[in-house]
């Protein structure tokens, strides 16, 4: 004879909840937003924007004591937490402590990717026009940005966060 808690357990394991965690579900979505590298790159979107405004906004403030370089640096680093953090959330839906300091670790070493982008866009443009203001800077690593975002989620989706690339 089963037990009455039998049903139950064939229900969560039939709706896809396996050992505490949700299987994926795409049966919710229509059209393009079933897939859900779809949906991450919506909310990874959200999160860059945020990101993007807080770390230009340092680099502007920084930029006069330390110049681009440093001020690149210091900017990206500052706000890598932060982004990783929310990508770990709300792009990649993941809670918990579980990995947590790990997830963090990588995140910088993505960031460090993404800094030697921007430094060299920074570089080369110093390079080319020594003369180049602020503004020229700005423009310059949020282009420069852009490549390293690409880069950034890929790392985050196929290295960091694969744990979640299906939900």
């Amino acid at each position: 004879m089963e037990s009455p808690a039998a049903p139950a357990a064939q229900l969560t394991q039939q709706a896809g909840v396996h050992q505490g965690r949700r299987a994926p579900s795409t049966r919710h979505y229509r059209g393009i937003l079933k897939f859900p590298v779809v949906r991450q790159l919506i909310r990874f979107t959200g999160v860059g924007i945020v990101c993007t405004a807080a770390s230009l906004g340092l680099y502007a403030l920084l930029r006069p004591w330390l110049g681009p370089q440093l001020a690149n640096a210091a900017a990206l680093v500052a706000t890598s937490f932060l982004n990783t953090a929310m990508n770990r959330r709300l792009t990649f839906k993941i809670t918990g402590q579980r990995r947590m300091a790990r997830d963090h670790l990588h995140g910088l070493i993505v960031i460090a990717v993404a800094l030697v982008i921007t430094g060299s866009s920074l570089g080369i443009l110093h390079w080319l026009r020594p003369e180049a203001t602020v503004a020229d800077e700005l423009w310059t690593t949020t282009l420069s940005g852009f490549l390293a975002t690409a880069v950034r989620f890929t790392m985050l989706r196929h290295w960091i966060f694969r744990r979640a690339r299906h939900i």
